[in-house]
């Protein structure tokens, strides 16, 4: 394939920004330095673009990480703790890693990670550097993986040898009901 024909970041942006929501379930394995097995946790994931983003973890405990703007709540047993994104320079990067992904919002990317794309439409990466030396301190990089405007993956090395790998699974658009097809259509009409 010539060069100028493959897929980029403008490209893959352009995917990510045709949805404008989602909800998903997901299962991660943290691995821990020092500990003999993964931390294995489970949940669902929602998104309204451009900057809702909510992490329910089910499993094993109930916890919520909802961001909206700048603000982030955390809320496990019954507490609720309010913070301003901007003031934790380093979550603020993980965030807009997620949000600027899935809206498709690559200046953002740009503004806080070195972005290299892999792939095509149909099975992607997006391996994402930390230029903010706060955040790089903690995070060495993100990978993002995914078909066309889905998001499947996300792995996160973190500085110290910790890791994390989460497999994502959207759910899929309601379907419509044979029986809510137009009466003049075929699949509304009976058959003999």
């Amino acid at each position: 394939m010539p060069a100028w024909a493959a897929f980029d970041l403008p490209e893959l942006m352009g995917l990510l920004a045709r949805q404008k929501s989602g909800e998903a379930r997901f299962t991660e394995q943290r691995f821990v330095h020092g500990l003999e097995g993964p931390l294995d946790a489970s949940g669902t994931l929602s998104f309204d673009a451009p900057d809702k983003l909510v992490r329910r973890t089910l499993s094993p405990r109930i916890e919520t990480m909802a961001v909206d703007g700048n603000t982030l709540t955390l809320s496990r047993g019954g507490r609720n703790r309010t913070l301003a994104l901007d003031s934790m320079p380093e979550l603020l990067g993980l965030v807009e890693a997620m949000r600027g992904t899935l809206s498709g919002d690559g200046a953002t990317l740009q503004r806080y990670f070195k972005s290299t794309v892999a792939g095509a439409p149909g099975k992607w990466t997006l391996d994402l550097v930390p230029m903010d030396s706060r955040l790089a301190a903690q995070v060495r990089s993100i990978r993002i993986s995914g078909r066309a405007s889905d998001v499947l993956g996300l792995e996160m090395e973190f500085v110290g040898g910790d890791r994390s790998v989460m497999n994502i699974s959207p759910n899929a658009p309601a379907a419509v009901p044979a029986n809510a097809a137009p009466s003049g259509s075929a699949a509304g009409r009976a058959t003999p």
